[in-house]
């Protein structure tokens, strides 16, 4: 490639400076994957790339064990940068436009069963933190949480007399979700404890033991923690939580639009297979399947 065409890519990658670390270090290692790959066939301008040369970029990729995923990030940071190119007036095509990438098998995700959820939550928490902890693990499990979206909670996200808990989800996305009596029983008894380790300006719902919003590690390594000790022979991570809730009411219930309803998905593949259901018909199927929810008249 010539020192111009260089020149251009890393012209490119500066004007990435308002995108995340993250971002910015994956397109600049798949722009000059890509960039390997023209040196390799002759290629010496951007302009000569078209969609054939593209497409065996891709081939060759997925033919040394690259996934479907990482595949279709290398096609956007291409098409960002012909995007690029185009505006400066250096390219006339953009040859990533309309190549997908090939899917990856998708991998099932790992759960619990019903008896390894009890296993894990039929625990009496004396002490503060571990109080908490079993309010956290109660809740996900519960309401079929993300990780990111528990530790976001506030205080005020509970609403104890309509038994919900609002959640702030992928997307800026709001959503209501029922919570079961079980974690109810959690969430209040933590909340008595709660006040003795933060003070009053502290809005997180969940705290550290230095009184601070609790981090994704911190719950990560209490949950992986607490799963050892109640005896569960395989790690447990919060999305296994997550999928445990999804798997069982799907068990009960084979109501699969109610659930990705219940899990707040935004993938588009995901909500078009059903429609909008209103929230009364949700917490029915939520009652009625949920085996951590079914309420009784002392809860």
């Amino acid at each position: 490639m010539r020192p111009a065409e260089t020149q251009l890519l890393a012209s490119f990658l500066a004007t990435l400076r308002h995108r995340s670390l993250h971002t910015r270090l994956a397109y600049q290692r798949d722009l000059a994957r890509l960039q390997d790959y023209c040196d390799k066939h002759a290629l010496d301008h951007w302009r000569a790339l078209d969609g054939r040369q593209i497409r065996g970029f891709v081939a060759e990729r997925h033919r040394q064990g690259i996934g479907g995923r990482s595949l279709q990030r290398n096609l956007s940071a291409i098409r960002a940068f012909f995007r690029y190119l185009q505006a400066a007036g250096r390219a006339e095509n953009n040859p990533a436009e309309g190549i997908r990438a090939p899917k990856s098998p998708r991998k099932l995700p790992r759960v619990l069963d019903v008896d390894q959820a009890r296993q894990l939550l039929d625990a009496d928490a004396k002490e503060p933190l571990a109080a908490r902890d079993l309010a956290m693990f109660e809740l996900f499990y519960s309401s079929g949480l993300r990780l990111s979206e528990l530790t976001g909670l506030d205080l005020d996200a509970v609403d104890f007399n309509d038994r919900l808990v609002t959640v702030t989800g992928k997307g800026g996305k709001m959503r209501a979700v029922p919570v079961g009596r079980y974690a109810l029983r959690a969430l209040r008894k933590w909340l008595t404890i709660r006040p003795a380790m933060t003070g009053p300006e502290q809005a997180a719902l969940f705290v550290s033991r230095t009184g601070r919003r609790i981090g994704r590690r911190n719950v990560q390594q209490r949950l992986r923690t607490w799963a050892l000790k109640r005896g569960l022979a395989n790690p447990v991570h919060p999305h296994m939580l997550r999928h445990s809730f999804a798997s069982h009411l799907l068990e009960s219930s084979a109501d699969l639009r109610a659930v990705q309803e219940l899990l707040g998905h935004a993938d588009i593949a995901a909500t078009q297979v059903y429609t909008h259901l209103d929230f009364q018909h949700l917490a029915q199927v939520y009652d009625r399947a949920h085996p951590r929810a079914r309420r009784n008249k002392t809860a």
